[in-house]
């Protein structure tokens, strides 16, 4: 079997892909401050893995209170928006293409990263068993358990769904080619989808066809304000229980939010494997199998794998294209590395989250 399956072309959504490799959603936390505003680095660094065959940026907070980690951008900002503008500007001036990843915490946040020292919102008033990355007031900087969340209201949904609504406006004022909708990891519409974290009562808890609503509700807003659901996609992460979600029966969960996301004809439906994001793998190759099944659009998996069972995937039916996480962090000409079949840089844990050029912008390429 030929690696070769990861460098054919594709059309993906509205897009047309010189190759199957995607660049996943990565938090860098190296957004500036104050304003958590994107800037020229973030843009050499995105620049730099234009080869991929689509960029999805990391997670950018739609709004002050979607905030769950220090020095992460956001998009809700005329500042932000300059900001991001010079990373896609520099993306398509070097042949790539770009969607932005919309972000909301929810629960996963503390108060000294929300406006006026409030509370983080959630589906219910359950604190997470889970951490954040909070400043002080003095510049110090550290892990911290996540705050007790308030329930949100039913009347506040219609704004949290506007706040998506506005988050995709501006990524498209900033150049984007796309949005996808952050719907995994344990982040708010996760909070909302898992029936551990969402114990309301009205309309959108309890039964699956309430829990998948606000899901539903922002994916819609989004194809509604780019105007082209190919230019739409979306990440969720089924029996994943990373940010301390967890669901009772994710077959049925996302069997029923794939029926109707079937009939939005998005650009695509991004999967995470388990096991990235802090769940068991243990009966995930199944329901991975019977949501390939049930799922009429294309599909990206990602999680874990190397050219070789990424190019399996795709041969096997299971995705049409793939994402690769950590391996573009350290590798930036990625795809120049499938092609030639040579070894991939490791990362260096170290330099993950935080911090400038070191570990960023200079690993190096097979070119030097």
């Amino acid at each position: 079997m030929s690696d070769n399956t990861l460098l054919k072309p594709i059309r993906l959504g509205s897009l047309d892909l010189p190759n199957r490799v995607i660049m996943a959603p990565l938090t860098r936390q190296r957004a500036q401050q104050p304003g958590n505003i994107p800037h020229q680095l973030n843009a050499t660094y995105y620049a730099q893995r234009a080869n991929a065959g689509l960029i999805i940026s990391e997670a950018t907070q739609i709004c002050a209170e979607g905030q769950g980690y220090a020095w992460t951008p956001g998009v809700h900002s005329a500042e932000q928006i300059a900001g991001w503008k010079l990373t896609t500007d520099a993306v398509h001036k070097a042949g790539g293409r770009i969607f932005m990843q919309l972000w909301h915490v929810g629960r996963i946040s503390h108060t000294l990263l929300q406006p006026n020292g409030a509370a983080p919102v959630a589906p219910s008033a359950i604190q997470a068993k889970a951490e954040c990355y909070v400043q002080e007031a003095d510049g110090s900087h550290h892990k911290a358990p996540t705050s007790m969340p308030r329930a949100l209201p039913t009347e506040e949904l219609p704004g949290i769904v506007e706040a998506y609504a506005q988050g995709t406006r501006n990524a498209m004022e900033a150049g984007f080619d796309g949005v996808e909708v952050h719907a995994a990891n344990g982040y708010l519409l996760d909070q909302f989808l898992c029936s551990d974290s969402n114990q309301r009562t009205d309309s959108y808890g309890g039964r699956v066809e309430n829990r998948v609503r606000l899901v539903l509700e922002v994916v819609d807003a989004a194809v509604s304000t780019v105007g082209d659901s190919g230019r739409v996609g979306i990440r969720i992460s089924p029996m994943g229980t990373f940010n301390g979600v967890d669901d009772a029966n994710p077959l049925e969960t996302f069997s029923h939010l794939i029926k109707e996301l079937n009939s939005r004809q998005l650009a695509y439906l991004h999967i995470n494997k388990p096991d990235w994001v802090g769940g068991t793998y243990e009966g995930f190759d199944e329901l991975l199998q019977a949501l390939r099944e049930q799922y009429s659009g294309q599909l990206i998996l990602c999680g874990g794998m190397d050219a070789n069972s990424g190019a399996e995937a795709i041969d096997s039916g299971l995705a049409d294209v793939v994402a690769f996480g950590r391996p573009y962090i350290a590798n930036p000409d990625l795809v120049a590395r499938i092609q030639a079949g040579a070894e991939w840089n490791n990362i260096n844990p170290a330099t993950l989250y935080g911090g400038a050029e070191i570990g960023y912008t200079d690993y190096p390429t097979l070119n030097g």
